[in-house]
């Protein structure tokens, strides 16, 4: 089951303004907290772990997962032993992200402490320490993986290295999650407010986008909103997403007929298995509305990528059937344009697989909202 979560930083929010939001989250069904240890007021801690308790009983409560950041600074700092991870269970937390590992041996021994904490490990480090540490036996029902954030504009994830370091992950049946970033919030573990997301290229992009680009990657199980407090529109947005299904919004044209609005929005899209260089092609509905009249109109001398077409009766055999055009393509007046889909969203139609399923969503109007 793939989940949405959020983060919250006790050290630097009330934990009254944090359970809001997390009672907020959890109407929209997020289910998942990372918090972090990392920057724990370390002259009164006594304090900060009580507000951590405060916050994490709440989050059980609202049937919350937390897991809460931390590094062998924060092991030094509290005396505490690999051996021995009681006090995070103490504090409230259902485990523990690694940000800075150990020698591969303390991580796997880790997943054996009877306090059955999760031991998440940092997928973007890009190096062998997954290897070393599975090379130890770790007991894997333990084991899981989570990428970093980036709140310095510029050092994200490159695509390339984003995909190579969680497939690793997924080779090995790991639960894998990763950041985006609400364009509002302006909270995070450090004074500094550039965002907090995974991937480079999301640092500027619509919460939902992000999402979708991330699980249409099917390597990431876990989609967490890096930093707080996000809006109660970008809650739900994210919250709207299939994680299941790729989703595509759609801008419809104005002459476009009822039973084709039908077909463009209502129907589960499947591309089919012989895929074509020039469309995504749903045949589905050239049978199920086989007996319907679909009478040309709109239908523009040359289709360009991101053009949603379908089939006018001049195409007896083709009638009814929706194809998504991937390269411009010269139309001879037998497609009629019912839809298109937004510039920033046709790079997402480069990686749909023959047999893929897709949705087609009808974009809705942008609220822009100033950050507070």
């Amino acid at each position: 089951m793939r989940k949405l979560g959020v983060s919250v930083y006790p050290n630097h929010s009330s934990v009254e303004d944090i359970i809001d939001y997390l009672k907020r989250a959890a109407s929209y069904g997020y289910s998942r907290i990372f918090t972090c240890l990392l920057s724990v007021d370390y002259e009164n801690p006594q304090k900060s772990i009580d507000e951590f308790k405060k916050m994490t009983q709440a989050a059980h409560q609202l049937g919350f997962e937390v897991i809460g950041d931390v590094n062998p600074e924060v092991f030094k700092a509290f005396d505490l032993s690999i051996q021995d991870l009681s006090f995070f269970k103490e504090i409230g937390f259902d485990g523990i992200r690694l940000d800075m590992g150990f020698t591969g041996f303390e991580e796997a021994l880790m997943t054996f402490d009877p306090s059955r904490l999760l031991i998440e490990l940092n997928c973007s480090a890009g190096n062998q320490s997954l290897t070393n540490i599975l090379s130890y036996q770790p007991n894997k029902n333990f084991l899981v993986g989570c990428h970093n954030f980036y709140p310095h504009r510029g050092t994200g994830l490159s695509w390339e290295h984003f995909l190579n370091t969680s497939r690793l992950y997924k080779e090995h049946n790991l639960r894998t999650a990763a950041f985006v970033n609400s364009a509002v919030a302006d909270t995070g573990p450090w004074p500094v407010n550039e965002g907090l997301c995974t991937v480079e290229r999301h640092r500027d992009w619509p919460i939902d986008l992000q999402a979708r680009d991330l699980w249409q990657t099917n390597l990431i199980d876990d989609v967490i909103i890096g930093n707080a407090f996000a809006s109660e529109e970008e809650l739900a947005a994210l919250a709207a997403v299939d994680p299941y299904c790729l989703s595509l919004t759609v801008e419809l044209e104005a002459d476009v007929s009822p039973v084709e609005k039908e077909i463009v929005l209502d129907k589960l899209h499947v591309n089919r298995g012989d895929q074509s260089e020039y469309f995504l092609r749903s045949s589905q509905s050239r049978l199920d509305y086989k007996e319907h009249d679909f009478v040309p109109h709109n239908n523009p001398p040359i289709l360009h990528p991101g053009d949603v077409v379908i089939d006018n009766s001049l195409y007896p055999r083709y009638s009814g059937e929706l194809f998504v055009v991937l390269h411009e393509y010269v139309s001879d007046g037998k497609a009629n344009l019912v839809a298109r889909i937004p510039e920033e969203e046709i790079f997402l139609l480069e990686n749909i697989k023959p047999w893929q399923k897709f949705k087609l969503i009808e974009k809705q109007e942008d609220h822009k909202e100033e950050k507070k």
